[in-house]
């Protein structure tokens, strides 16, 4: 990965040589990433880029072309360039493994450290952990409406630009996708890459049939034909039942069949038929066309005969939700590890956050599933509980007794005191552990339009630091109004 270090807001810089200037340079602080609401109106999202995140961490260092860039600005000290000069990241990061379902206010990354740090890496961590997250999610979405029909995700020329299609692939195959059609993705990920042919390879030929047969000759043993180029089913399909028919004479397997057009489920229905009637029951039907998760669903429930799918633009693109909205609030500061907690007030209520330093507690019942998730200060322990009543933090009302529970601790450390001591699982085993997460969540929660809600409360301890923050910040105003 390249050196991100000047990926950043001017103003992180900025408030850098103002705590550099006014003897704020060794102040600690903590800060929290999470997000406010779950995209797509859906009932969970999917945690990316962590390993993004550690790869930027661990190549910060700005650059003698980065310092004089930054000196040719005029607007900072000298002595404050200098001190860029030897930076280096040396704080704790705490963060949830990725795949896992995460829910609104909760922190996914949690850093500590000196505040000239830290503030830092606010925009390069939003810029990674936004997007593959909300890619992940939208996946995992499209990969629940396919079934167990594999996704092949087909964005890459559609995504925003190079990255965009890079990581978009990655974060994709965390959320369920089986390949790509992003052959740098994999490349760089190990992600099994997948592909046939254009319409334009039809064209160049003099006739449908000898396009087949040509790309036949080419891979006899990966034979998937686009049949849609002129008429599929008076066409397309036919020519393909003589070109599959003609493979498995000569003891090759004929793949199938893509439809890239028209009404999927009825042509995949006569498609499926005409098959089937030539012997070709093995065959498989892969659909496209601009589909996401709710066209897939639709087709599905209409008896569509699509064995597997191939999304492109609006899963890369995220085009009913084109972005995630995490944010990085200060939730600490102190000195020399003594840490105060601190608020963020607001008229809107959903953008006052959750003070201190604290950790995510997912409790299951004994048989695994999720029942609630307790957003805790760091130093509490439900462990040992045989019962806990947990309660909205918004509606206190609504209140909810676990017995018979056990506790997962979902943040992870990953670097402490500047240096990584976590080791990024490989790519495949993030996609089995989110499946495996995924599964210990009801499909209620899952569900892809009216979701059930997933309880997510705050601890006792919590809310009651919470509220004393909140009746403090009222009375300061309150006092100073006076």
């Amino acid at each position: 990965m390249e050196n991100l270090t000047m990926l950043t807001d001017l103003y992180q810089l900025t408030m850098m040589q103002g705590y550099f200037v006014n003897g704020y340079r060794n102040k600690e602080a903590v800060f929290d990433v999470f997000f406010r609401s779950i995209p797509f109106n859906g009932g969970y999202a999917l945690a990316a880029g962590l390993e993004q995140v550690i790869e930027f961490i661990e190549n910060l260092r700005f650059k003698e072309d980065d310092l004089a860039y930054l000196k040719g600005l005029n607007i900072f000290q000298e002595d404050f360039i200098e001190e860029l000069r030897n930076f280096r990241f040396t704080g704790d990061i705490d963060a949830v493994q990725e795949g896992t379902p995460v829910f609104p206010y909760e922190p996914l990354i949690r850093v500590k450290g000196r505040i000239f740090e830290t503030q830092l890496l606010e925009t390069a961590i939003l810029n990674l952990v936004n997007f593959e997250t909300l890619i992940a999610t939208k996946a995992s979405r499209v990969v629940t409406a396919a079934g167990k029909g594999p996704v092949m995700e087909f964005g890459l020329r559609r995504a925003q630009g190079p990255d965009a299609g890079v990581l978009g692939a990655r974060a994709a195959f965390i959320g369920g996708c089986q390949s790509t059609s992003n052959v740098l993705a994999g490349k760089r990920y190990g992600i099994p890459v997948s592909g046939t042919q254009a319409h334009s390879w039809i064209q160049c030929f003099p006739s449908e049939l000898e396009a087949f047969r040509a790309y036949a000759r080419t891979f006899p043993d990966n034979c998937l034909l686009l049949v849609d180029t002129y008429s599929a089913l008076e066409s397309g399909v036919p020519n393909a039942i003589k070109v599959g028919l003609e493979l498995e004479a000569e003891g090759y397997h004929f793949q199938g069949i893509r439809l890239d057009s028209g009404d999927l489920t009825y042509l995949s229905q006569e498609a499926r038929r005409m098959l089937d009637e030539a012997g070709l029951k093995k065959a498989i039907i892969v659909g496209s066309n601009d589909l996401d998760e709710e066209t897939i669903f639709s087709i599905r429930a209409q008896g569509a005969k699509i064995n597997a799918w191939g999304v492109g633009t609006h899963l890369i693109t995220s085009k009913d939700s084109p972005s995630l909205g995490g944010v990085y609030k200060l939730a600490a500061e102190g000195e020399q590890g003594v840490f105060h907690p601190r608020l963020k007030v607001s008229e809107n209520i959903s953008k006052i956050t959750n003070p201190g330093i604290k950790k995510i507690v997912r409790f299951y019942n004994r048989s695994g599933k999720a029942m609630a998730d307790l957003i805790a200060l760091d130093d509490e322990d439900f462990s040992d509980r045989k019962s806990l009543t947990i309660f909205d933090p918004i509606q206190t009302w609504k209140r909810k007794t676990l017995t018979n529970f056990q506790t997962r601790e979902l943040l992870l450390p990953i670097f402490r005191a500047g240096k990584r001591v976590y080791e990024p699982p490989a790519l495949q085993e993030i996609q089995e552990y989110s499946r495996q997460e995924l599964n210990s969540f009801w499909d209620e929660v899952k569900r892809l339009a009216n979701p059930h809600t997933y309880i997510v409360d705050l601890s006792s301890k919590l809310f009651e630091l919470k509220q004393e923050l909140l009746l403090a910040i009222h009375n300061e105003i309150k006092d100073n109004k006076n």
